[in-house]
């Protein structure tokens, strides 16, 4: 026998208020048992660096020294060493190290389960089944088996340890989404999840409208086990990134990184003109291959173009003490060497990612400064550059957010400590990252809900996010040097940035810059007005350095960081630079 049905905002009533819900409508994530964990390890490796001090300089056999090194010894036997073994075997095990974060996710896991269960209740043939869902919210039975549910909901939602606009709020919506779905009732006094507007902000569906549009939704998600995005975007690509074939080239290795050649396809005439790669230290090179149609790498073959790009590879224990003066000079000077022993006389131009183009740019000026010294033209005479940024100051270039997180939360002790012999985790860098883009993990899990209305959506999302969660390590004293060098330093611009060289009269001198201009070299500058990362007022290269007036170009859009996502704007920027490199 059919009962009264419940309501979404009954059910919502069981949950009650958590964190997932922001009440405080903040969008930064804050970890408040984290942030006093933290101080306290801090603190712990602060007072171990004092006594290592004390011990090293009081005299021997001192009371000083003496007590000194009775407390460091046990400080490190039953403090510090625990923490860093913990956190290294974690980084080893590509695992994340900061347990709260690791908590956190495994939250997210979980509240994904009942999710997929919860919709598993109303499926018939992995269709959303109206009838069931009636019987699910009119019937005693039903009824238990929604309010057990929404208890479960509530406990894990409870156990959340962040705060702020996290994955969890964007999981909840769907839930609540769900909720209506299956009584088929709006809420009371609140907007519906996912509900599309008109321009004015009035709701564009009926209810009808809303709820088949969400049950396709649902269907989507269900079917495709989704529900957790980063297992699904696991799945979807089989832990694969890219789409174009390459080939190692012989005898690129040099540490940990190595040269990638990608072949013309086939049917394609081949341009003499050759284009070398260069990207992040952080990210895996596939950010500029990442599936048909998001390919820089396949969009520049189909013009003809021979292309190589410089792979980081997985940085070793060793790779961790080499600094900028070897990814900055050493590496691009051995793959430039082997391109030009390969394709001797052909013409060569530069494509570069964010901080890919940060470094390059100096080895350029570096080698045009080698090169009129010894009397030679400069080889690369063209450089193309995305979201690069250059300018590192607290208001002008946009940086200043990050800046002022690097100021107070970066300590170079702590990190030698924790991450010296295993390198810098993407999840640290994460951690900086989601500072200035506050509530980005919401809003990324949020796009994908939205789009899941259509499956093909939901695939063609899932490169980017399998990219986004599978970065690389950062080699420990690369970063410490990229953070003060460039960062809190702004060494580029004032013209104190040194790199290494075989010409004794260059050799650890600051690189002039301004060579670039003499050399002839023209620079393409592709900016985003709505780039967190690489804010547009610290993307200035085209506007200082190279033929400037005279061959330089800058394109800005309104666009944010990873604008290679979008085919549209792809193929935008595509355009361009293949009209740059192929001006006289």
């Amino acid at each position: 026998m059919l009962e009264q049905r419940l309501h979404p905002n009954e059910l919502l009533n069981i949950v009650g208020e958590t964190p997932a819900d922001n009440k405080e409508g903040v969008s930064a994530l804050r970890y408040w048992q984290k942030m006093m964990a933290g101080w306290y390890m801090n603190n712990a490796f602060r007072q171990q660096e004092f006594l290592d001090y004390l011990c090293r300089y009081s005299p021997i056999f001192s009371p000083l020294s003496v007590a000194a090194l009775l407390q460091r010894n046990l400080l490190r036997t039953f403090v510090t060493e625990p923490i860093k073994k913990n956190v290294q075997l974690a980084v080893r095990l590509r695992q994340e190290p900061d347990i709260f974060r690791d908590s956190d996710i495994d939250i997210y896991k979980n509240y994904a389960y009942l999710l997929q269960h919860l919709c598993e209740q109303v499926m018939t043939d992995d269709c959303f089944d109206c009838e069931k869902a009636r019987q699910l919210s009119n019937s005693s039975q039903g009824k238990q088996i929604l309010k057990y549910f929404c208890n479960e909901f509530s406990h894990l939602e409870k156990a959340h340890i962040s705060t702020g606009l996290t994955r969890l709020r964007a999981m909840k919506d769907l839930l609540t989404c769900l909720l209506v779905v299956i009584t088929e009732t709006p809420l009371k006094d609140a907007p519906l999840p996912f509900m599309r507007k008109t321009q004015d902000g009035s709701d564009m569906l009926t209810l009808e409208e809303y709820l088949a549009e969400n049950r396709q939704r649902i269907e989507n998600l269900y079917r495709a086990e989704a529900f957790d995005v980063n297992d699904y975007a696991q799945k979807e690509t089989h832990g694969r990134l890219g789409c174009s074939p390459y080939e190692i080239v012989k005898d690129s290795q040099i540490h940990s990184a190595t040269l990638r050649y990608y072949p013309v396809p086939a049917g394609v005439k081949p341009f003499n003109h050759i284009l070398y790669l260069s990207t992040p230290l952080i990210n895996k090179p596939e950010i500029l291959d990442l599936a048909p149609g998001k390919s820089v790498v396949e969009g520049l073959l189909r013009e003809g173009y021979r292309i190589y790009m410089v792979d980081y590879g997985h940085p070793t224990k060793e790779d961790g003490q080499l600094g900028l003066d070897f990814f900055a000079k050493t590496v691009h000077d051995h793959c430039l060497d082997l391109i030009t022993e390969l394709h001797p006389g052909s013409p060569v131009s530069a494509v570069c990612y964010c901080m890919g183009g940060s470094l390059l740019l100096p080895y350029l000026a570096r080698r045009a400064e080698e090169r009129i010294s010894a009397g030679l033209l400069m080889d690369v005479q063209k450089v193309c550059l995305m979201a690069v940024p250059v300018k590192f100051d607290d208001s002008e270039s946009g940086q200043g957010p990050m800046r002022s997180y690097i100021r107070k939360n970066y300590d170079a002790y702590v990190m030698e400590q924790l991450f010296g012999s295993v390198n810098i985790p993407p999840q640290v860098i994460d951690q900086g990252i989601m500072e200035i883009q506050p509530g980005v993990q919401y809003s990324v899990l949020m796009g994908f809900y939205e789009r899941a209305c259509q499956a093909d959506a939901m695939k063609d999302a899932a490169p980017f996010l399998f990219w986004l969660t599978h970065g690389t390590r950062f080699p420990a004293r690369s970063h410490y040097e990229w953070l003060s060098k460039f960062f809190l330093d702004n060494e580029l611009m004032k013209g104190e940035f040194c790199l290494p060289s075989l010409d004794p009269d260059l050799d650890g001198k600051p690189v002039n810059m301004n060579t670039l201009q003499k050399a002839g070299v023209a620079i393409f500058d592709y900016r985003g007005t709505r780039d967190p990362i690489a804010p547009p007022g610290s993307c200035v290269a085209s506007e200082i350095w190279g033929k400037v007036g005279a061959g330089n170009q800058t394109i800005e859009k309104d666009i944010g960081h990873i604008f290679v996502v979008s085919k549209k704007l792809l193929a935008e920027f595509l355009g361009w630079i293949n009209d740059f490199l192929r001006q006289p």
